[in-house]
């Protein structure tokens, strides 16, 4: 599908190189088969798919963190991950985009894996391997966060329901202690847990999980400043796919019209977002502004296949 025109941008796009972004919350393996179908199983109803390709990429927070540092910021990441194969192939994949991770490791569970099987560009299935982490681990790893807090200028909490940031609470409050801005990527129905942070950044899905629905934008907007108040927001960024972006903040409403492109596939599209929103606010640009960056760059990543990121020259380019 197409999706419609956002106007001409007027923003500039700033020297990211001294930014620094702590991200923070839970990782995953994204693994991909490609292959083709041209036969049916003779066991049962489905495609029998031939294999010939095989790719991994960091997904979830790691994936936030990857976009960060391919935005040309500097990355750091904290997570908990399991002393297994996708662990160590997931350590590996994040040194060579660039990102300084500090990721703890749990015997006791499996590294989260996301397994699609991909056929003439379609996904057939996704397979999910997962586990919690231990109480344990996740309390040394809020010890590392309050180490860390002090090199950074913003934090981005990508929640993915796994159980990695069972602290937020307390994560958000050691950060605007310190001074430091705090977006979450929310998941859930209980959003008590974000209370305190700068912004949180859900989706249609997710926000209507919450607030309920809404049947036009005046009771949209009343809701969405309503859970601004609630929790002590400074400003909730909505991404809403095909209809662009919307910005609820005290003063106001703020929307973008998607930017014109082919959607290819929407997954990690929300981790570009609030990694994009990061990034520009910790180098000095506006919300607004940084919005319509992230706006851009959703726009871009939706082109692409899978979980991935969007550098710089692509945006400059976007942009102009």
């Amino acid at each position: 599908m197409k999706r419609e025109a956002a106007p001409p941008s007027h923003t500039q796009l700033p020297d990211t190189a001294g930014a620094r972004i702590l991200v923070v919350g839970d990782v995953m393996l994204d693994r991909y088969w490609f292959g083709d179908v041209d036969r049916v199983s003779p066991e049962a109803p489905v495609p029998i798919v031939k294999v010939g390709r095989v790719d991994e990429r960091p997904g979830g927070a790691a994936n936030v963190a990857r976009n960060v540092s391919s935005l040309g910021a500097h990355s750091a990441l904290l997570s908990v991950i399991g002393m297994d194969e996708p662990g160590a192939i997931l350590e590996r994949l994040l040194a060579a985009d660039g990102v300084v991770a500090t990721l703890h490791r749990d015997a006791s569970i499996s590294t989260t894996v996301k397994l699609r099987v991909v056929a003439r560009q379609q996904q057939l299935l996704r397979i999910d391997f997962e586990k919690p982490p231990s109480k344990e681990v996740l309390a040394d790893k809020l010890v590392d966060y309050q180490n860390l807090l002090g090199s950074c200028d913003v934090v981005l909490l990508s929640d993915y329901g796994k159980g990695g940031l069972a602290h937020i609470g307390r994560m958000i409050e050691l950060a605007r202690s310190a001074g430091r801005r705090v977006l979450v990527d929310p998941k859930g129905e209980d959003y008590s847990r974000y209370k305190g942070a700068t912004i949180v950044t859900p989706n249609r899905a997710e926000l209507r999980a919450v607030v309920g629905g809404w049947s036009n934008e005046k009771e949209l907007e009343a809701k969405a400043h309503a859970l601004c108040r609630e929790l002590g927001l400074e400003a909730l960024l909505l991404t809403r796919s095909e209809e662009g972006m919307t910005l609820f903040k005290d003063g106001g409403v703020v929307h973008q019209m998607a930017s014109a492109r082919e959607v290819f596939d929407v997954s990690g599209a929300g981790d570009t977002v609030i990694a994009s929103v990061g990034v520009m606010m910790a180098c000095g640009l506006s919300l607004e502004s940084a919005m319509e960056v992230a706006n851009v760059a959703a726009g871009i990543v939706v082109g692409k296949l899978g979980t991935a990121t969007v550098r710089l020259e692509e945006l400059r380019g976007a942009l102009a």
